[in-house]
Formats: structure tokens, sequence, C-alpha cells
């Protein structure tokens, strides 16, 4: 069954600021943003847009060990890295090497994967520095 939701001007905005930016911001970013445009748009309000974003497969979320959860708007397969020092998120392609895992897992199990969530943690080349 496919539910066909209403249009919303705040959700598309969230969704529009979520798609234009590339630093995978958290709830709390998307709403600092958006609220000058939008002076009556709570946090609340973007949290369940982000929610119903999510659950209509536009945006995925980015959860990692001790941090917010960060949302992007590539829905593509790919990978995430979070740096541990300044929280950066950073897309990762991995198309060839996750295919192979897929492969390799679906021999292995006998499953279909239909999606995944890869999160690499450590420090980023800048930090390092």
């Amino acid at each position: 069954m496919v539910v066909k939701r209403n249009k919303s001007k705040k959700r598309e905005a969230v969704y529009e600021a979520l798609a234009k930016s590339k630093a995978h911001p958290t709830a709390e970013m998307l709403y600092d943003s958006l609220k000058g445009d939008y002076p009556e748009l709570s946090l609340g309000t973007v949290y369940r847009n982000l929610s119903v974003l999510e659950a209509d497969g536009m945006v995925i979320s980015v959860s990692h060990e001790g941090g917010h959860t960060r949302y992007d708007a590539r829905t593509d397969p790919h990978a995430h890295f979070v740096c541990r020092v300044c929280e950066r998120v950073m897309d990762l392609d991995m198309t060839d090497s996750a295919q192979s895992l897929y492969e390799s897992i679906e021999e292995e199990t006998g499953c279909k994967i239909l999606s995944h969530s890869l999160c690499f943690e450590g420090i980023c080349a800048e930090c390092r520095k």
C-alpha cells in the first residue's frame, strides 16, 4: 500500500535545505538555517518532517556513537565517514566494493540485500594535521 502524503511547504523547505547541504546537517542545524524564512517553524516540525521524508525514502539518517543523528538527501548506495574529533560527516563512494560485499553476503546467506547503512568512524585528514 502506497501512502500518498499531502504536500507541505515546510516539508519541501526542509528537504530543499537538506538537498543543498553537503554537511549532513542535524535537525537543529536545518532548523537554524530555515527559521529566518519560516519564523513559525518549530524544531518539532523539522523532526516530524525529517521522519516523514525518511519513511518515504527521500532522505537517510546517519547515526554514530556519541553524536547527534545527521541527515542526507543522497539516497543512492554509499557509506559515510564520521570524524570523532570535529564530527564532520563525509560521503564515501564505495559502489564496486559494496556491490562485491552484497554479492558475497547474498551468496553466503541466501538473503537479498535491499539497502544498507555503513558508517566508518575515525579522524579526518584535517584533524590529523
